[in-house]
């Protein structure tokens, strides 16, 4: 029989929803080409749904369906509660940017979709999604009428499933830039040079945070990327707001986001530097200091390195801020847990010699749900910490 049958005792996983089918799970492959969606059986003959398969990757299979629903009605399914969910979270005439797709938290693994405006934005990250295009496209295509879909598939995850990175136009018109709307500030995308597919839609509700705590305050915006966080903080009434990254191009659009906003020249100093060097530097004056850096556990071997990272970066925040101040600290890492990265940040306040509170908790936006059957769909913590 053309199906995949696990080995007795190893179907909880995914008799419990849970996407993921490990190579150690599985008791009979049958002949097929990688990619390709197959059936999935108990080791007692049960059909317990469908998934795409990849010998290459150690994630050998991953669920798209469950139970006697087909492949296509459960891709279907999902992208139409996807994009009802999203309907009811947002007005499009104060918020046009969203994600549609966060992979398996919306039942889709291997696919992101962010709608910036009216230009879609997909990442694929493995073989069997990649061969799965084609129908996701013409869902798309159907429900949301993009002006433009791109794909900024740059992901070293694709290596391991046999897939080269890739970037490109797949269809509609050619954007490389759109100015977009988040609770009624605009701010400047680019595709051409932006990190993950443009913009960290995931922060939304942090900057929220930022705007409302930032009146008065002297703000450092560490890793801005393309000056978000500034932005708010100044829209919240933040005396000042300075911007470093280590990208020129980054800060480049950092500037044209202050100019969008039609925020004074002197409100902000923008710094193209490495963070870490510059939180050396002993000129600082901030009373609120925001760390949001790329994941530095991109994969479990990381992990002892990238606390090295977290710990070091907070105890030279810990160090700088004036006292009493803000520091808004995060981490990406889906590997870094939030009670290992609250181990870290007190590590670094018990070093720097500080007296630290977490003030408040926070997590990915709303629009990037966690699927309470998948939770590695959990990757972003942050604390609002108050330091004297």
């Amino acid at each position: 029989m053309n199906a995949v049958v696990l080995k007795p005792g190893r179907d909880k996983a995914v008799r419990n929803k849970h996407h993921w089918i490990f190579s150690g799970a599985i008791r009979d492959l049958p002949e097929f080409e990688n990619g390709a969606v197959l059936p999935v059986h108990s080791a007692g003959g049960d059909l317990l749904g469908h998934g795409y398969f990849n010998r290459k990757s150690s994630i050998t299979g991953r669920m798209v369906s469950f139970g006697g629903e087909s492949p296509e009605e459960g891709i279907r399914g999902s992208v139409e509660r996807a994009l009802a969910l999203r309907a009811g979270l947002f007005d499009p005439a104060v918020t046009n940017a969203r994600r549609l797709i966060n992979a398996e938290g919306d039942g889709l693994p291997g696919l992101i979709a962010d709608l910036y405006d009216d230009v879609l934005i997909l990442q694929v990250a493995t073989l069997g999604m990649e061969k799965l295009k084609p129908l996701i496209l013409q869902l798309f295509d159907a429900a949301v009428r993009p002006r433009a879909v791109l794909e900024k598939s740059d992901l070293p995850a694709r290596r391991e499933e046999g897939l080269a990175e890739t970037e490109g136009h797949l269809a509609g018109e050619r954007v490389d830039k759109v100015r977009i709307l988040e609770e009624g500030i605009p701010y400047w995308v680019s595709f051409a040079h932006g990190q993950k597919t443009g913009f960290y839609l995931d922060q939304r509700e942090s900057r929220r945070l930022v705007r409302d705590f930032a009146a008065g305050r002297k703000v450092l915006n560490a890793f801005a990327y393309t000056g978000a966080f500034s932005v708010c903080a100044l829209r919240g009434g933040a005396v000042r707001a300075d911007s470093v990254d280590s990208s020129a191009a980054a800060i480049a659009l950092a500037r044209e986001n202050f100019e969008l906003n039609g925020l004074p020249a002197d409100s902000g100093v923008f710094f193209t530097a490495d963070v870490f060097e510059f939180l050396r530097e002993p000129a600082l004056d901030h009373d609120f200091i925001i760390l949001d850096p790329p994941a530095f556990a991109k994969k479990k071997t990381d992990v002892v390195a990238a606390c090295r990272g977290y710990k070091d970066i907070n105890r030279l925040a810990f160090q700088r801020v004036r006292s009493p101040g803000l520091v808004l600290t995060f981490s990406c890492s889906h590997h870094v847990d939030e009670g290992l990265f609250q181990q870290v940040v007190f590590q670094a306040a018990l070093e720097a010699g500080r007296r630290v509170r977490i003030l408040q908790k926070h997590r990915q936006a709303f629009d990037h749900p966690i699927n309470i059957y998948h939770p590695e769909t959990s990757y972003l913590k942050g604390f609002l910490l108050y330091v004297d």
